[in-house]
Formats: structure tokens, sequence, C-alpha cells
């Protein structure tokens, strides 16, 4: 039997201004119960260092439950929490994208992660959809 491998990412563009959507996301996020732990300006943080780039913001979120169930299963899939929307600007565009948590199921086979990760990564997704209306 052929095991199906789930994309590492979850991208759309959408037609809001950059600030528009990181606000979209942050309202989406926090409406389907996760809490923004953080929004990193990652272009403004290279520019502080000489480097310019496009605007491009991190914003990680986690649900509490979610996060506790994941981590006892392996301490490890704490290397990919908690979850990332990345919302940038390319080529007059602004981007959204995201990790899919799906992707867990696989770096940690034998955890009982599938239904877990399969749930928290519809809730992701619909989050950047949303984020884009």
């Amino acid at each position: 039997m052929q095991q199906t491998r789930i994309c590492l990412d979850y991208t759309v563009t959408t037609e809001k201004p950059l600030l528009a959507a990181v606000a979209a996301v942050t309202d989406r996020a926090t409406a389907k119960g996760f809490r923004v732990l953080h929004v990193h300006d990652v272009a403004a943080t290279l520019a502080s260092k000489g480097f310019e780039r496009e605007p491009y913001q991190i914003i990680e979120i986690c649900q509490a439950k979610a996060a506790h169930q994941a981590l006892a299963s392996d301490p490890l899939v704490g290397l990919l929490m908690p979850c990332k929307v990345n919302v940038y600007s390319q080529g007059g565009k602004t981007v959204l994208s995201a990790l899919r948590p799906a992707i867990l199921a696989d770096f940690f086979p034998g955890r009982n992660l599938d239904e877990l990760a399969r749930e928290v990564d519809e809730l992701v997704c619909a989050i950047v959809d949303e984020a884009c209306q």
C-alpha cells in the first residue's frame, strides 16, 4: 500500500494589503481557539542589519490542548511548534503560507498523531482561507 504524503505548505494569495492580511490571520486564529504567541516582522529585523527585502511577517499561533497532546506523544514534536503562518509580499501580491500540521504524522510515525494532526491542519488551513476573504 502506497502512503500519500501531505504537502509541506498551504499557500494562497490575497488582494488584501499585507498588514490587513496579518490582522485577519490573528483575528481568525483567535476565533478558532488559537493564541497568537508572536508576530515577527522579518523585514524590519533584516533591515536593522542592513538587509532589505519586501515585507515578510511570521505569525506564531498555538492551541494549548493540541500542543499538550502532541508533546505527550513525543517531546521532539516541539521542533515543529508553534504553528506558523507567513504573510509576505511577492511580485506585488500578498501571500499567506502555513506549515501544514498534517506533516507531523509523517515526521513522527507510530506516535498516533494522525487524527490530531489532521484536525489542527484543517483549522490552520481554514484560518488562512478565511483571512484571505
